[in-house]
C-alpha cells in the first residue's frame, strides 16, 4: 500500500470480505431459494479468517462446498485489493 493512503480499519476489512463472500453466494443461488447461509469474518492482529456455510435447496445445481470455497477466495481477494496487494 502506498504511504499516502491510510491502512484500512479492521471494520473496513471485515465489511469488504463479508460483502465479497455474500456476493458470490447470492450470485450462485437465489436468496429466496437458500435454506440457510452464513458468512463469518474476523480480522484480528492482521489475520483474516473467513468461514462460509451454505445450505442450498435440494435441487441446486451448484455444489455448496465449491460455492463456499469460491466465496472465501473472493473475500480474501477483495481484502488483498483493499490493501493494494492484488
Amino acid at each position: 500500500m502506498s504511504d499516502d493512503r491510510p491502512e484500512p480499519t479492521d471494520e473496513e476489512v471485515v465489511e469488504t470480505a463479508s460483502e465479497a463472500a455474500e456476493g458470490v453466494v447470492l450470485a450462485r443461488y437465489r436468496q429466496s431459494d437458500l435454506r440457510d447461509f452464513d458468512v463469518t469474518v474476523t480480522f484480528e492482529d492482521g489475520v483474516l479468517d473467513v468461514d462460509v456455510y451454505v445450505n442450498p435447496p435440494a435441487a441446486a445445481e451448484a455444489d455448496a462446498d465449491e460455492v463456499a470455497e469460491e466465496a472465501v477466495s473472493a473475500a480474501r481477494d477483495a481484502v488483498d485489493e483493499l490493501f493494494g496487494v492484488a
